[in-house]
């Protein structure tokens, strides 16, 4: 699958100092993009958008790392 057209974006929360952080690509139909952010040419990880808003809402229960 091309990723062509992907708009990635960072997590509100990962600031701006380049930390750990994932991109994710949202936009594009049936499909939900992953990628790391301090190596975007290392690979793309491709969910189904309801996989991706799964994980996001265990995310929210679980909380932020500590």
């Amino acid at each position: 699958m091309s990723v062509n057209g992907a708009t990635w974006r960072t997590a509100t929360r990962s600031g701006t100092s380049g930390g750990d952080c994932v991109e994710v690509a949202d936009n594009l139909p049936g499909v939900v993009l992953v990628r790391d952010s301090k190596n975007r040419d290392g690979g793309t990880i491709h969910v189904t958008p309801s996989s991706w808003q799964a994980f996001v809402a265990l995310a929210k229960q679980i909380g932020p790392a500590v």
